[in-house]
């Protein structure tokens, strides 16, 4: 195995965060060491569909970012080395409930306060958009924002994107160690050999908790498992990707799931097969299937839309999102070593995200400031809300 040469920054992790990051340093000429311990999109990239979901963001940064990142999608496509398929079909949030419909209504305005184009429409709407829905459904919201992409093509297409810059790329390497010195990064140790830097980026995912610890920082993370079930080619029968209005309480409430339901996404590739998802577990880094999750997928995929009850399910697989305790990613500098970067913890909006992470930390690092600040992602914030709560129990 060849051996890294010299660098000056060195990202942990060719999942679609670390492969944004690293061809986003590449654009700016910073010499780039992009390392994975199994291979480009084995993780979490590589396990999970492919949605560009403006609507199941919270209105605030976390909805700019996303609005910002969706209008690169287009550029991109065109930039990297690799067909991404993305298509902007238009998304809808499905509501079953009165409750769902109140709390939908306001999600809503929020939106549309910071600029989303996106509306509620009633279930007549609603079947003049997309027939194929069930009578059942009371209404929907809908923003012809909304996406796909190809997760797997995108994630290879900015990491060999990357290495056409002049990047580095080593895949089956795994990190063991990273050197400070005086409270600073110096070097980061591997199997390919010690690689001395002055930025680390740690884009490990669900695996960026044993990153942090290497520096001594304990991160939030902890995998929450999805779910997914592949059906067999089928000619068009969505216009539109969607999701349910439970999916986005179940994402940042997972106390919610408990009672209302974890919620479904439904979408329809390109090449004609269905992706219907997902399960919202934590069970530890198990990626076993279950009967019961995918039964559960199916019986309230089908309920959205009945003709995929005639629909045969050629294959399913499960994958694990990086969860953090409120629901945003980490992302930025760290108080507590010089050098390292936090880039993880995006769970489901990874893929939506990708974009604008990577151009955001690159910039930070490139020029020392981001077109877009992200303080409210820095990792402190878990330290200041676990303080204002020791307080209050004093």
């Amino acid at each position: 195995m060849k051996k890294p040469s010299l660098t000056d920054v060195v990202v942990i992790g060719a999942g679609i965060i670390g492969s944004s990051i690293a061809y986003h340093l590449a654009r700016y000429k910073l010499r780039v060491t992009l390392l994975e311990r199994g291979d480009i999109a084995s993780g979490s990239s590589g396990a999970c569909d492919g949605l560009v979901f403006l609507q199941s963001k919270k209105p605030g940064i976390h909805l700019q970012l996303a609005m910002e990142s969706r209008r690169r999608f287009d550029l991109l496509a065109r930039q990297l080395p690799v067909p991404i398929e993305y298509r902007e079909t238009g998304g809808m949030v499905v509501i079953e409930s009165e409750d769902e419909l109140s709390a939908m209504q306001q999600f809503v305005k929020e939106q549309q306060e910071v600029g989303l184009d996106v509306s509620l429409i009633n279930r007549n709407q609603i079947r003049k958009l997309d027939p194929q829905l069930s009578e059942n459904i009371l209404g929907a919201t809908h923003s012809p924002l909304d996406g796909q992409v190809n997760p797997i093509s995108l994630t290879q297409g900015f990491a060999l994107g990357a290495k056409s810059l002049g990047a580095q790329l080593f895949t089956g390497v795994a990190v063991h160690g990273i050197d400070t010195t005086a409270g600073k990064v110096s070097a980061v140790e591997t199997d390919a050999g010690r690689i001395e830097a002055d930025i680390v980026i740690n884009a490990a995912g669900v695996h960026a908790p044993e990153i942090g610890a290497l520096v001594g920082l304990d991160i939030p993370i902890k995998p929450r498992r999805g779910q997914i079930i592949v059906t067999e080619f089928c000619s068009p029968m969505l216009r539109h990707c969607m999701i349910s209005a439970k999916y986005i309480a179940a994402k940042f409430n997972p106390e919610i799931a408990q009672t209302i339901g974890e919620g479904v996404s439904i979408e329809q590739t390109e090449n004609g097969n269905f992706l219907l998802g997902s399960t919202r577990e934590f069970v530890g880094f198990d990626k076993r299937t279950t009967a019961d999750g995918l039964h559960r997928i199916a019986a309230k995929t089908a309920g959205i839309i009945p003709a995929l009850k005639q629909v045969n399910v050629i294959r399913a697989f499960a994958g694990l999102r990086p969860h953090t305790p409120d629901g945003l990613p980490i992302l930025g500098p760290v108080d507590e070593v010089t050098g390292f970067f936090m880039a993880a913890g995006h769970e489901g909006d990874g893929i939506a995200l990708s974009p604008i992470t990577g151009e955001l930390i690159a910039q930070m690092i490139a020029t020392g400031k981001s077109g877009i600040s992200l303080d409210t992602f820095r990792l402190s914030r878990f330290t200041v809300e676990a303080e204002t709560l020791e307080v209050s129990h004093v």
